[in-house]
C-alpha cells in the first residue's frame, strides 16, 4: 500500500509518501514545498496544487493522510492554512486518491505513543520507523511522513477488523 501525507501551509507544504509491504515501511519520497517570497498568494495555492499533482501522479498512492484542521488563534494563520488545505483536497480529488483527515493529536499518539509528544520525538520516530539516516527538510515534513505512517497503521487496524469480521460471520 502506498500512502501520501499532507502537511499543509501556504509558505510550506510538507509532503511524504511511503509504502508498505508485510508491516515493513518505507519512504518514497519526501520534502516541502516552499513558497518563494514575493508571489501572490494565488500563485503561491497554484504552485502547491500543481506540485502536490506532480507527486501523486508519480507516486500513485492509494491514499492521502492529510491534517485535519483545527482551531487557531490566529485568525490569518488559520485561513492561510485553511486555504492550502483546500488546495491539497482539491489536487487529490483532481488526481483521484480517496483522503483521510487524521487531527495531530492522532498522528502523535499513532507514532509517538502519546498525543503531546514534541516535534522532535514526531521527527526521531519517524526517522526510526521509516529507517531513515538523511535528515528531513522541515519539520512539515516529518509531520507529513508521520501522517502517512498513521494512515498505514490504521488502514491495517481496519484490514484486520474486516478480516476478523469476515471469519465471524462464515463461522455462523
Amino acid at each position: 500500500m502506498r500512502v501520501m501525507g499532507i502537511d499543509p501551509g501556504l509558505t510550506r507544504t510538507g509532503y511524504g509518501v511511503i509504502e508498505t509491504n508485510g508491516g515493513i515501511m518505507r519512504a518514497l519520497d519526501v520534502g516541502t514545498v516552499r513558497a518563494p517570497q514575493g508571489q501572490t498568494p494565488s500563485v503561491q495555492l497554484l504552485n502547491l496544487c500543481l506540485t502536490l499533482e506532480r507527486v501523486m501522479e508519480k507516486y500513485e498512492p492509494e491514499a492521502v493522510a492529510i491534517e485535519r484542521l483545527f482551531f487557531n488563534s490566529n485568525a490569518r494563520t488559520a485561513i492561510r492554512v485553511g486555504q492550502a488545505s483546500g488546495v491539497a483536497l482539491l489536487a487529490c480529488a483532481e488526481v483521484g486518491v480517496p483522503v483521510f483527515e487524521y487531527t495531530p493529536t492522532e498522528v502523535k499518539q499513532a507514532v509517538v505513543g502519546v498525543g503531546n509528544a514534541s516535534k522532535e520525538q514526531v521527527t526521531y520516530m519517524v526517522r526510526t520507523i521509516l529507517r531513515l539516516e538523511q535528515n528531513l527538510d522541515s519539520a512539515d515534513a516529518a509531520d507529513a511522513l508521520a501522517l502517512a505512517i498513521c494512515h498505514g497503521n490504521a488502514a491495517r487496524f481496519r484490514a484486520a477488523v474486516d478480516l476478523a469480521e469476515g471469519e465471524a460471520e462464515r463461522a455462523t
